[in-house]
């Protein structure tokens, strides 16, 4: 009983230290764990439906399975055949495509669950119906280009706060204008996809960490809001 007992606790742990060496050296997987922990925080305070948590945990538990089985084939792949070779390739773009289909069925589910809580959210909102002229977007949109450029240059340059990225800002900032005018909410949340692919394509070519990406997202966002908020007071 006690040999099985060690036997167990042992297994768990190597599979801690495979979690731990994903998490420390995998950049893939770091960006999995922060759009898991978030959206799971969304979640919550959408108070969804069990039915609906249930497929989230389901794609979440999906994409970091597939991403640790792609880590873990990459690695073989390296150990048995250092040099360049088509096969390999073939064996690491394989495992790369179960990643992909994961994040398609992810951000499916994430599209569905979180449909009717954003069309309600988006309907009681009182930012819509205020009449905004389009000079006044364009301001709006100068004023979060500001924003992050005082950010950088009041509180980055001293090492207190990480950069944050002026193409995910002026993105998101769009995005959000699109979601407060639009009647329909599917073209809302199309405009928040086209951000997210940004975000995306900007961490995969490395110009900025996710922190400063997550940052950015959130000051285009919070700024447009705030300020729409401001003007419909008015």
């Amino acid at each position: 009983m006690t040999d099985g007992f060690r036997k167990w606790r042992r297994s768990f742990r190597y599979a801690y230290e495979g979690i731990k060496y994903a998490l420390d050296t995998q950049r893939n997987m770091k960006f999995h764990f922060c759009v898991a922990f978030l959206v799971l925080l969304a979640a919550l305070f959408a108070r969804l439906p069990k039915t609906d948590i249930l497929f989230i945990l389901l794609a979440v538990t999906l994409m970091i399975v597939t991403e640790l089985i792609n880590t873990a084939v990459e690695k073989t792949v390296d150990l048995a055949m250092p040099d360049r070779h088509p096969l390999a390739k073939i064996a690491k773009d394989v495992a790369a495509a179960s990643v992909l289909v994961s994040a398609g069925f992810a951000v499916v589910v994430g599209m569905i669950v979180f449909y009717e809580p954003i069309d309600q959210l988006l309907r009681e909102s009182g930012i819509r119906h205020s009449q905004v002229s389009a000079g006044t977007i364009w301001l709006l949109i100068a004023l979060v280009i500001l924003t992050v450029i005082v950010i950088e240059t009041r509180f980055s340059d001293k090492g207190k706060l990480v950069r944050p990225s002026l193409l995910t800002a002026v993105a998101f900032s769009i995005a959000t204008v699109i979601a407060i005018f639009v009647s329909q909410t599917i073209v809302a949340l199309l405009a928040y996809t086209l951000a997210a692919l940004i975000f995306i394509m900007l961490y995969d070519k490395k110009t900025r960490p996710f922190p400063a990406l997550f940052l950015g997202a959130l000051i285009g966002a919070a700024v447009t809001i705030l300020a729409l908020s401001c003007l419909n007071m008015l």
